[in-house]
């Protein structure tokens, strides 16, 4: 009896479609690591300027990454990377911000 075959989808951790995305893939990862070394990096007063500056990066490469994103997976992760980034970034901003100390 011939039953017809379906494509395995569970297999990719990050193209659901059965398609490699590369740039996608690539921004999502990026953009989870400065995300979470914004985060983490502002805990730290003393830190302010590497918090705001991955936090901003983190943000635009995060935007960017939705926009070109194709799959939910893909944007999920990129959400959790924004959303860390952009904590990162305001926590960053209140210790200090992108040039406290540094101009002026």
């Amino acid at each position: 009896m011939a039953q017809a075959l379906r494509p395995n989808t569970v297999g990719g951790l990050f193209a659901t479609d059965g398609k490699p995305h590369p740039l996608q893939d690539t921004l999502l990862a990026v953009t989870l690591v400065l995300g979470i070394m914004s985060f983490v990096t502002a805990m730290f007063h003393s830190l302010h300027l590497l918090s705001s500056w991955t936090g901003l990066v983190g943000i635009i490469t995060g935007a960017y990454g939705q926009w070109i994103s194709e799959t939910t997976r893909e944007r999920f992760g990129l959400i959790l990377g924004l959303g860390t980034a952009a904590i990162g970034f305001f926590l960053g901003m209140a210790h200090g911000g992108l040039f406290g100390g540094v101009v002026g």
